[in-house]
């Protein structure tokens, strides 16, 4: 461990800006021992140090217990920059732009029906393209790309493709902001052109899962779960559209860091000013492809209810089939903070970090703002997942930030290394889980051994007060791209 690190909490620990020449501020990592100790094997820590040398940082370079080395920016990153003398960098949001969860309730008590997950995986496995390159069940014309870039999941419930009271409970109500189609390349849309209601492959999944455990009745009264509900949690992204936006905008942020003469200790972090056509040009790029992820997450929710409904022979609002909430994972957003006493607005890159708005927040829908926003927080297929609610002191030490995920410990090469996709698929099944894989070297990638424990990441970020336990929910099935 850096001999200079702070421990300022069991759950709060400093890096100080003595530590490297041209940090701004301090690194703040939110973590237990246990998990600073992992975070050390691959240079993660590292890279929170370099993010506090970037141009107009604000506060902290922060890190989320999930942490782990990404391009420029650790994920689990998160990093706010003053809007007249801040950066914005794509290393700070990633190449899956948008990539993020949904959590899909039903009026099924999983006990009731777990006979009928094996022919509910075979109908979502059907139903939902999976893997590498998979193209989707939707053509998008030129004119459609335009409107999913431009609205997102608007679009997809203007085409039938939703409920229109989903909006209510997605993300900057289902479109982000100031999105500019005209500012995605050609190559993107035309990679996003049969992508649109597609998994993917990586980390993304399809999960039926068991509420397992209740930690907040009052919270889960509201959120609209109970002990022993079957839900689905939905986890992908924008797909080859947004990984070219990310490719496009590095390439042209790297000659503005040129241009421009910014210092920066890591080619990776290239970034251009908030007020520079450079940086505006990314943020509207970026908003488009993010438009375009909340689309793909209300295409694939959209199949989700179908497939029940054929299983069942009833209609997804007989089911219960509410859309709990929708929230993005790899965003860079203009919001207003407390910074020092005083309101700043900011633009916050939370890379692998998720959106965690207390109570009272005007940002929060009105069905949730008495309590905080709703955090989706999915672990590993083999072991649990989380439902959580933001805080005010979320507000006041990660700009509303909590973490993501488990993080991931082994790289999907050490994985395949240590476990075969069958034997997991089949270690999965004794354990009651059912599995839906595109390919058994992708499986084998994204097994349980490769992430941290996500009961300890939860735990830290309670023990920071960033979050709020509201349930834990238990795999039941799985869909893997």
């Amino acid at each position: 461990m850096i001999e200079s690190i702070e421990k300022i909490t069991d759950a709060i620990f400093r890096i100080p800006t003595s530590y490297r020449k041209g940090m701004r501020v301090p690194g703040i990592i939110i973590a237990s021992d246990e998990l600073m100790d992992s975070s050390f094997d691959d240079n993660a820590i590292e890279q929170v140090v370099n993010v506090a040398h970037i141009p107009g940082i604000v506060k902290a370079s922060l890190a989320m217990p999930d942490i782990h080395w990404g391009y420029g920016f650790p994920i689990g990153g998160v990093a706010a920059t003053d809007l007249e003398s801040g950066v914005v960098s794509p290393g700070g949001v990633g190449y899956d732009i948008s990539c993020g969860v949904r959590l899909l309730r039903t009026d099924l008590e999983a006990n009731e029906v777990a006979k009928n997950i094996p022919e509910l995986m075979h109908g979502l496995s059907r139903n939902i393209p999976k893997g590498l390159g998979r193209k989707g069940r939707i053509a998008l014309s030129p004119k459609d790309m335009e409107a999913v870039l431009k609205s997102g999941c608007r679009w997809a419930i203007s085409k039938g493709y939703g409920w229109q009271e989903d909006l209510e409970t997605i993300e900057q109500g289902g479109t982000y902001d100031g999105a500019d189609p005209n500012l995605v390349s050609d190559q993107a849309k035309k990679r996003g052109k049969d992508q649109l209601g597609t998994i993917g492959s990586g980390n993304h999944f399809v999960e039926i899962q068991r509420v397992d455990v209740i930690y907040d009745e009052i919270r889960a009264q509201i959120f609209g779960v109970h002990e022993g509900q079957l839900v689905i949690m939905v986890h992908s992204g924008s797909r080859g559209l947004g990984h070219q936006v990310c490719g496009d905008y590095i390439k042209e942020t790297q000659k503005a860091t040129s241009r421009l003469k910014i210092e920066i200790p890591d080619r990776q972090l290239a970034c251009a000013p908030l007020n520079d056509p450079v940086g505006r040009d990314y943020l509207a790029a970026m908003a488009a492809a993010a438009n375009y992820g909340l689309a793909n997450r209300q295409c694939i929710a959209h199949w989700v209810r179908d497939t029940f409904e054929r299983h069942f022979k009833k209609g997804a609002r007989k089911l219960g089939m509410d859309l709990v909430y929708d929230v993005s994972h790899n965003i860079a957003q203009i919001e207003e903070h407390s910074v020092e006493g005083s309101k700043r607005r900011l633009c916050v890159h939370r890379k692998g970090a998720t959106r965690a708005f207390g109570p009272g927040s005007k940002a929060v829908n009105e069905r949730y703002r008495d309590v905080g926003q709703p955090v989706i927080v999915p672990g590993d297929m083999g072991r649990a997942s989380y439902l959580l609610s933001g805080t005010k002191e979320a507000m006041e030490l990660t700009f509303g930030s909590t973490c993501h995920g488990a993080g991931r410990l082994l790289s999907r090469k050490a994985a395949k290394k240590q476990i075969s996709g069958a034997d997991l698929e089949k270690e999965l099944e004794e354990a009651g889980i059912v599995v839906e894989a595109g390919s058994m070297a992708g499986l084998a990638e994204e097994a349980p051994l490769a992430y941290k424990d996500v009961d300890l990441v939860i735990d830290a970020c309670v023990k920071a007060g960033i979050s709020k336990k509201v349930a834990k929910l238990r795999p039941l099935g799985v869909l893997k791209g």
